[in-house]
């Protein structure tokens, strides 16, 4: 799309970075998700509330990793297979064994007690057995596959710090420490809205010059990805009137209002106006592209997010200051998507001062493609492309064959 004047100093002035509008909702904004204990069982998704500390050591004793026996790595000969007399044997979950005398070897099985004396745990597979005695090969190294205790988490060390938003293996670390509930964060309450008269939303019929809303599906599936409980503000008609009675109503009953749509500068965008009439507007227009036109304000104590109305910049602003504020507001730590480094396979120019996306898809031998249709309205660009490639604030050309940073399209959705 041609663009006449210069982004940074069209419609009044330079444009916010982004890591500057990040930095600002880290400081302005704070928690608002209380508090409740739930089963262990419930918590996958929700945010972790304070820090959990292992009551016990894990594993709680030394024990063996493999199937086969303990004995004493000095009973070993160094460069020919040693025989020892096997004395007795220990199954996981059976009372620890007495001590083993030295000179002779134990039958032990995965996750059984290592029994006093023994260093070493020889695979059954390393072994031959036979009349009641054991002949092992040599190579082993002292204490292998042996765990030992606390090895994976000692007792009183945190396992888990406050703010982190439990995943299937968090729930099983938990689980291994003996937690049957734990204390998280509340679901966040978010309001949605898309605005625009040309917006309408099945099964009503699409008249002349009108199109199917987008925006607010998307949101509210990325919300509710993030454990956010999703209240349908409904498409707000192009007045200013109507904008400020439907973002005062929600601000009054949310955590958090989101519209998309409306921020920008034409006479029909009455978000920004909204905001800074009934609250207050703390930025507007990031150095983001696509997705400049994005505003957040608050009003009654309540942050409001406008974003843009192009789906791929609602997407992509969502991503970049969206996700950091919700986290923010849930009491859950921002951690930046990871950037995977990828060879370019397209030519692009940029302006300075201004951090793109581009939307690529990856090529069999890892180089990025620019996917064929740009705008930032074009939604199949979000559903066959790959990843997001970032190119930075301070690139102003990317030549085929260089490397930048992608973010995995898939790593965006929760």
């Amino acid at each position: 799309m041609a663009q006449l004047s210069d982004d940074c100093f069209a419609f009044g002035g330079a444009l916010l970075p982004l890591h500057a509008a990040q930095a600002r909702i880290a400081v302005a904004h704070a928690v608002k998700a209380g508090t409740e204990t739930v089963a262990l069982a419930e918590a996958v998704g929700r945010v972790l509330a304070q820090d959990a500390a292992a009551p016990i050591d894990l594993p709680p004793t030394d024990n063996a990793a493999v199937d086969g026996f303990a004995l004493y790595f000095d009973d070993l000969a160094a460069a020919a297979p040693t025989t020892l007399p096997v004395h007795g044997r220990a199954a996981a979950g059976a009372a620890p064994t007495g001590p083993v005398p030295r000179g002779q070897a134990l039958r032990i099985f995965t996750g059984a007690v290592m029994p006093d004396g023994p260093d070493t745990v020889m695979m059954q597979e390393d072994c031959v057995i036979e009349s009641g005695r054991v002949t092992v090969r040599p190579g082993i190294r002292r204490g292998a596959n042996r765990r030992a205790t606390g090895e994976d988490i000692t007792r009183g060390a945190v396992a888990l710090p406050a703010g982190r938003r439990l995943m299937p293996p968090d729930i099983g670390l938990l689980a291994a420490l003996g937690f049957p509930q734990v204390e998280v964060r509340l679901p966040l309450r978010v309001v949605v809205f898309s605005t625009g008269d040309e917006i309408a939303a099945p099964p009503a019929p699409l008249r002349p010059g009108r199109v199917y809303d987008a925006n607010r599906p998307m949101l509210s599936a990325l919300l509710r990805r993030l454990g956010a409980v999703v209240v349908d503000g409904g498409i707000l008609p192009d007045t200013l009137a109507a904008t400020q009675n439907a973002l005062r109503g929600a601000a009054r009953r949310a955590d958090l209002v989101i519209t998309s749509g409306g921020v920008s500068t034409g006479e029909e965008d009455h978000v920004r106006a909204a905001i800074e009439a009934v609250g207050t507007l703390e930025f507007w227009r990031v150095a983001i592209k696509p997705g400049r036109p994005v505003a957040l304000g608050l009003l009654d104590g309540t942050p409001l997010l406008g974003l843009p109305g192009n789906p791929v910049a609602a997407l992509v602003t969502f991503t970049a200051i969206g996700r950091p504020l919700l986290d923010r507001l849930a009491g859950s730590v921002y951690v930046p998507p990871p950037r995977f480094l990828v060879r370019s396979g397209f030519s692009y120019r940029k302006k300075a001062g201004r951090r793109e996306y581009v939307r690529v898809q990856l090529a069999a031998d890892g180089t990025a493609h620019r996917y064929p249709k740009e705008g930032a309205g074009i939604l199949t660009s979000l559903t066959e492309s790959d990843a997001l490639m970032e190119l930075p604030e301070e690139m102003t050309a990317l030549a085929p064959g260089e490397t930048a940073p992608c973010i995995p399209l898939g790593l965006l959705h929760g």
